[in-house]
Order: structure tokens, then sequence, then C-alpha cells
């Protein structure tokens, strides 16, 4: 076994990869504290080819050193836009035909393994870091997701959250099968 040499990989340039079909998929970061995080979650959703990312409210925005430490370029792979309010993005995505869910542990979460995603339009709402999703904003989604966890902790950092969600939004999209 040797690992796949940049070349062997094949990747897409970012040209090509604009141009692509997309997971119908937005993620939407409500105050995200950290750059760190926000960059890595660029990174996921160029992995999985995520159609969007929409920053709000205090989350911090390109060009920003911390973000690009951790998103190695995919500020510029990945389509993003910035809203002054996360209530203002989830009515414009609502208004794209986009489902829209929080990830938030809630009296009314359905769990992430009992979650069928069809090939629906889907915008998710990660909260946070200390504070989860807003209050406000869970008033105004469609559901909440739940990241199943067997351990001693009650959550994840918000980055490693987007990677589970993503993975799964993406994972049986019939449109990124090659």
């Amino acid at each position: 076994m040797a690992k796949l040499s940049m070349d062997e990989l094949g990747r897409e340039d970012i040209a090509s990869f604009k141009e692509k079909d997309k997971n119908p998929v937005v993620a939407i970061l409500d105050n995200v504290r950290s750059a760190l995080n926000v960059g890595s979650v660029f990174r996921t959703a160029d992995a999985f080819a995520i159609e969007a990312i929409s920053l709000c409210g205090i989350t911090a925005t390109p060009p920003n050193r911390e973000i690009t430490k951790t998103a190695i370029g995919a500020t510029e792979s990945v389509h993003w836009s910035y809203f002054e309010n996360t209530l203002n993005a989830i009515e414009a995505y609502r208004k794209m035909g986009y489902q829209i869910y929080a990830v938030e542990q809630t009296d009314d979460s359905r769990s992430l393994m009992d979650i069928r995603i069809a090939d629906q339009k889907i915008a998710v709402v990660f909260g946070n870091e200390v504070d989860g999703v807003s209050d406000e904003v869970l008033q105004n989604v469609d559901g909440c997701i739940e990241i199943p966890q067997f351990g001693t902790k009650h959550s994840l950092n918000v980055s490693v959250c987007a990677g589970i969600i993503l993975w799964e939004m993406t994972k049986n999209r019939s449109n990124l099968q090659e």
C-alpha cells in the first residue's frame, strides 16, 4: 500500500469545481466565534461539494488569517455569503425552496441516525461554540437534528459537528456519484 501523490488524486481545479453540480446543502453558521472553526467548515464544504456557506452575525468572513489557515484555499472554491442576522439567511433559503434544519439538542430533536434525506434542498444551521443555535433561530427552523453521543460530554466542536452532518447529507446523493 502506498499513499497517492497529489497528481494521482486527480483533483479538479477551482474553476472546474465551481462549475460542477453541487450537493444541494447549505451550511449556515449562526454566530460562530472561532475563525479557525469557520475555516474548517469551508474545507469540509469543499470536500463534500456543498453548495454554499452562509456566515451570520459575529461569524468571521474571508479574508481572515485564521480562516485561511484551516480552509487551505477552500474560501476560493466554496461559494459563501454573509448575513447580518441568521434569520435573514433562513428566510432567503426558505424562499429558494430549502428545508431548514438546526443541529441542536432539543426536546424535539431527531437523531441523525433516523434522518433520511432525499434529493431535496437542505440548509443546516450550526450554532455558536458556547450557546449553540440561538432560541430565536430554533423557533424558525423546520426541525432539529441531534448527533447521537455515547460518552460523558454533551457536545462536539462545531467544525466536527459540521463534518459529521455534511457527510451524512452527502453520502447518498445521486448527483455526486461518478
